[in-house]
């Protein structure tokens, strides 16, 4: 790859996954090590060196290491401050032990922020000024970009849209609130209304009631069974109505789904688009797409290597 590529790092707590990435947005050489998550945090700092190590090999100057990793963290000073799946970093200044290192210029954000801006400059959003995405999976989280710039708020905690209330007599959310679009949409959520749908096809799949899954809800779908039609389109009227919150709030150019649920629910993406203006008072929020993402596995990878991309400079 040209000097000009940059590359990104994907921290999780089983996994350290990298790659460099083009100017226009290309994922090249990938490298993978396990996570030491559990150790100190010069030895789960050794995971990441060991994959940037490799990845710098033999490679042109770089433009800069980018880092998503899980938080709470501080984006401005690349700081993770107490990630409960990272119990080896407390306000672990990442971003200066990667520079200190290297010699690159690093940045750190969380995985929704950064893969939003990944296709914001690259993806299912390029060439637009307003870019909302979303990532639908065990939770949902969501990033705001402006201008190829991430929004984070006053102390970078903004764009927690995964825990915007939408029904405040509903469910008991994991982070303490009621009616958490998370707590109504997520795999979880799907899977438990799917438990209580109980379709024969999705307990045959699964082998019994308890053990459905949202995976299982999605293939008796797609093998055309009525009960997990139904328990994904009520999932599909509880997005559009947390997504009518957002256009009212933000009116973005588009809207771009990613995160492992996303093709599940794409085929309802149309619909929800048409109804928006049933849950928003802009009467042209119909006008708004609803689209995928470009990367699926890659977005915290492509998310990353976005931060410090001169795209986004």
């Amino acid at each position: 790859m040209a000097a000009d590529s940059t590359i990104g790092v994907d921290i999780g707590g089983t996994k350290v996954a990298a790659a460099v990435v083009s100017a226009s947005g290309e994922i090249g050489r990938k490298a993978r090590v396990p996570m030491n998550a559990a150790g100190s945090a010069a030895e789960g700092f050794a995971s990441v060196a060991a994959v940037l190590e490799e990845l710098l090999s033999g490679l042109p100057d770089v433009q800069g290491i980018g880092l998503c990793s899980p938080g709470p963290l501080d984006p401005r000073t690349g700081i993770v401050l107490n990630p409960p799946n990272l119990p080896c970093w407390r306000n672990f200044a990442l971003a200066a032990e990667v520079e200190r290192a290297f010699g690159v210029r690093a940045c750190v954000d969380n995985d929704a922020n950064a893969a939003g801006l990944a296709e914001a400059i690259w993806g299912a959003g390029a060439g637009c000024t307003n870019v909302f995405y979303a990532t639908l999976g065990t939770g949902i989280g969501s990033g705001i970009v402006f201008d190829r710039k991430i929004y984070h708020g006053r102390t970078g905690s903004a764009a927690e849209g995964g825990h915007v209330t939408i029904d405040f007599h509903g469910p008991k959310c994991g982070c303490g609130k009621m009616g958490c679009i998370e707590a109504l949409a997520s795999g979880p959520a799907i899977a438990r209304r799917a438990q209580e749908a109980g379709s024969p096809r999705m307990i045959g799949l699964a082998g019994g009631v308890e053990q459905i899954r949202a995976e299982h809800v999605a293939q008796a779908f797609r093998e055309g069974d009525a009960g997990a039609r139904k328990v994904l389109e009520e999932t599909a009227h509880l997005l559009t109505v947390w997504l009518g919150n957002v256009v009212d709030l933000l009116e973005p150019d588009v809207i771009v789904v990613g995160g492992g649920m996303a093709e599940m629910m794409s085929p309802f993406f149309a619909g929800m688009s048409r109804n928006l203006p049933c849950w928003s008072i802009n009467q042209r929020a119909d006008e708004i797409p609803i689209v995928m993402a470009r990367y699926g596995a890659d977005a915290g990878i492509a998310g990353a290597a976005a931060l410090v991309a001169p795209a986004s400079q």
